[in-house]
């Protein structure tokens, strides 16, 4: 059996950019995260320390995205980092990291950055 954790359009308010009023004023991202951790011990037992708790998957996210960078693929970086570090039972990792409404000059929902990488 192959299984994910997911969890799916976290919103964050975060100051990551590389012009200076995008640092100052912050900007709404969005996550989309998929990891890859085999569940059927907790399928079984049904404890949640036989899991991913995805609880401890968001806090992990919400420090990271609380520092502020220039790149999404910085942030992108350190997330990945970090899951791999506090969360060993994970397999892989698929991050989505889009900025809303980024100040492009284009009529446009979102822009970012998507990863996928293997432990």
């Amino acid at each position: 059996m192959t299984s994910y954790i997911f969890l799916n359009q976290v919103h964050f308010f975060a100051h990551h950019g590389v012009g200076g009023q995008e640092t100052i004023a912050g900007n709404d991202f969005i996550i989309d995260l998929r990891l890859k951790t085999d569940i059927a011990r907790a399928a079984e037992t049904d404890d949640v320390a036989n899991t991913v708790s995805y609880a401890d998957v968001h806090e992990a996210i919400k420090e990271e995205m609380a520092i502020p960078s220039k790149l999404l693929e910085h942030v992108c970086g350190r997330i990945v980092k970090r899951l791999f570090h506090d969360f060993p039972a994970v397999e892989s990792i698929d991050l989505k990291l889009s900025k809303r409404n980024p100040p492009m000059g284009a009529d446009l929902d979102a822009a970012g950055v998507e990863v996928h990488c293997d432990r």
